[in-house]
């Protein structure tokens, strides 16, 4: 996990901001060990800011994204042994195909960011703004189930403000995207940065984690948080005044 505090914009080789590919290697380069161990590794760590996508990521439009994972998701059905004739399940394959591409992992096409709405900061307020209780419905890139918490994101205004929903739908533009809680932090911290042209940026999340409670240690008690403070919040009593907001 990422220290509290410290972000990371050093992208990693060939790729840039939100995951696109510049002059992406050749995976068959990558040591087949390491490549091993990045698949199926339960590493909880993120290796970068951006989420990792193949250079030809956006080479398919969504209506044939949909058709070729009905396809597999199919055949994944099938091998699991279940009755695709059946009323109930005849439909899923479909289903989930349209569930990944339009609705939870609609995070990884950045055509999908929200356009942030700014203001002129006229009325001069200089103190920290806090949005609390933010919904965080995402999905752990690890075992491909649910993450689900509240984030808590708060800035100080550099001269300008933002549209106080927009804050929400930052926040659920990066959580629609396969993710670990480390760098969803660091992704919403970084665009409220570049957005409000500020380091004054804290960001928050405590999520509770369906791969730990349903499965493996089927720990249904714990939650994870993660943090990020920048610019005036690396300041312990502006830190300590944002957690007593948030309670």
């Amino acid at each position: 996990m990422k220290p509290n505090g410290t972000s990371s914009n050093t992208p990693r080789n060939g790729v840039h901001r939100d995951g696109l590919y510049r002059d992406a290697p050749d995976y068959n380069g990558q040591p087949a060990d390491q490549l091993l161990a990045d698949e199926i590794g339960d590493v909880h760590g993120a290796a970068a800011l951006d989420t990792p996508m193949r250079p030809d990521a956006f080479a398919l439009d969504d209506d044939t994204k949909i058709d070729l994972i009905e396809e597999h998701f199919r055949e994944i059905m099938n091998i699991l042994g279940l009755d695709l004739t059946d009323d109930s399940l005849k439909g899923s394959p479909r289903r989930v195909a349209k569930m990944y591409v339009k609705e939870i992992f609609r995070g990884l096409n950045p055509d999908n960011k929200p356009a942030p709405t700014l203001f002129d900061n006229k009325f001069r307020y200089n103190e920290m703004l806090v949005e609390k209780d933010i919904t965080v419905q995402t999905y752990c890139e690890h075992h491909f189930v649910p993450i689900l918490g509240k984030a808590h994101v708060a800035y100080i205004s550099s001269g300008k403000v933002i549209g106080l929903s927009k804050l929400n739908r930052i926040v659920e533009y990066y959580c629609k995207r396969p993710q670990v809680q480390e760098r969803l932090t660091m992704q919403i911290a970084d665009e409220l940065k570049r957005v409000l042209e500020t380091d004054d940026v804290a960001v928050l999340i405590d999520a509770k984690h369906l791969c730990v409670s349903t499965r493996g240690v089927q720990d249904i008690n714990s939650s994870t948080i993660t943090s990020s403070y920048s610019g005036k919040f690396a300041d312990d009593a502006t830190r300590q005044e944002l957690l007593r907001y948030i309670g």
